[in-house]
């Protein structure tokens, strides 16, 4: 692979991690320990069956988290304590061939985790305003199949992958504004006096 496809790739995980970190470190471990993929030296501890494991349990209990309205906002805020560093360590780890993680990866990973959190996070507090769960479930089930895809076409096609992130988080942030427009409109409407 050429530098720009593993600069690519470290950008892909850190903000898969923003969304599901645990998932994307099971993803790169599992990747790894299959032989899928050649993890750079700083990834290869996600193979271990200790990491995979744990990893493994958090991504189950998030799944079943983040599927109940007001505890997945809950978890999202609690989450944004692992989400974020788990991010900038994913974009380090496979920005380094020796092992180093260097300062300038780790400050772009886990501002691209942050990024991607904050829009998953913002969209779901949104979701969870509507009185119906089904629009939780569906926005939930499509955060674990972006993750899972996203791993397998960022392995594969990473430039392909990087354009459906770019493009998915650019419409994802307009439907955020666009909702959060239509909400302090509505407000606005409620609370002013008509003129006598």
């Amino acid at each position: 692979m050429t530098d720009a496809h593993i600069y690519v790739i470290g950008i892909l995980l850190a903000w898969m991690a923003g969304i599901r970190a645990y998932l994307t470190v099971f993803g790169v471990g599992l990747a790894g320990l299959l032989g899928w993929v050649d993890l750079p030296p700083a990834l290869e501890p996600t193979t271990s069956w200790w990491v995979l494991g744990t990893s493994g349990a958090l991504a189950l209990a998030e799944f079943f988290a983040d599927k109940i309205p007001g505890v997945d906002s809950v978890w999202d805020l609690l989450q944004t304590l692992a989400r974020i560093p788990a991010g900038a360590f994913l974009a380090a780890a496979a920005l380094s061939p020796d092992g180093q993680l260097g300062a300038g990866a780790l400050a772009a990973g886990a501002g691209v985790a942050l990024a991607s959190h904050g829009l998953k996070a913002g969209t779901r507090a949104l979701l969870n305003t509507s009185p119906e769960p089904a629009s939780n479930w569906v926005a939930s089930v499509a955060e674990d199949t972006v993750v899972v895809g996203g791993l397998a076409l960022a392995i594969a096609h990473p430039w392909i992958a990087l354009v459906l992130v770019l493009g998915t988080s650019l419409l994802g942030a307009l439907v955020v504004w666009w909702i959060w427009r239509m909400f302090t409109r509505g407000a606005r409407r409620l609370f002013t006096r008509p003129a006598a």
